[in-house]
């Protein structure tokens, strides 16, 4: 089951962005080195970058070099985080809410099997093919498949009725 409803459509998978990481790593051109690393989150090497105009260059020079890697980090940091908060809340992120309750599925196999022992447990924990296609809406090769396949794992018995013959399966723990 899904359990992510998006709120709003605004949160991209990738929260930083590359081409705004080195726009702004060129207001080093305007006296504003580290512009990026505020950007990325990373407010001290930030200040540091201001203060002493990128390391002297250097670490400015450095940063637009390894600009794809910085941002890749960052992104990686936070689908770590989020993931993080997937397995403890089961939301990736606070821009997500539960989906709405809904039925869970169900395999139709098992459902299938559920109705047959329903309708066998209202009639003594004895059941034609009859009986299960009308318990179950399904066609009568299915329904016998279904009951066959349930008798040869063990679950169900096969008797024949003495009066008319017909095969029955017989539930013997659902009998009367």
């Amino acid at each position: 089951m899904q359990r992510s409803c998006m709120l709003h459509n605004a949160v991209p998978e990738e929260r930083y962005s590359t081409s705004t990481a080195i726009i702004l790593w060129l207001g080093c051109l305007f006296g504003f080195a580290g512009l990026h690393r505020f950007y990325l989150g990373k407010p001290i090497s930030g200040l540091i970058w201001l203060f002493t105009w990128g390391l002297f260059g250097i670490g400015q020079f450095v940063d637009l070099l390894r600009m794809r890697r910085l941002v890749g980090d960052e992104n990686l940091k936070i689908a770590g985080r989020e993931a993080m908060a997937l397995q403890r809340t089961g939301y990736a992120s606070p821009y997500q809410l539960p989906a709405a309750p809904s039925e869970p599925q169900r395999d139709p196999a098992e459902l299938m099997r559920q109705q047959l022992m329903q309708a066998a447990a209202q009639r003594g924990g004895r059941l034609s093919v009859t009986e299960g296609v009308m318990a179950t809406g399904k066609d009568f090769t299915e329904v016998e498949a279904m009951l066959d396949a349930m008798a040869h794992s063990g679950y169900v018995g096969i008797d024949n009725d003495p009066e008319s013959g017909v095969v029955i399966y017989t539930f013997g723990q659902l009998g009367g």
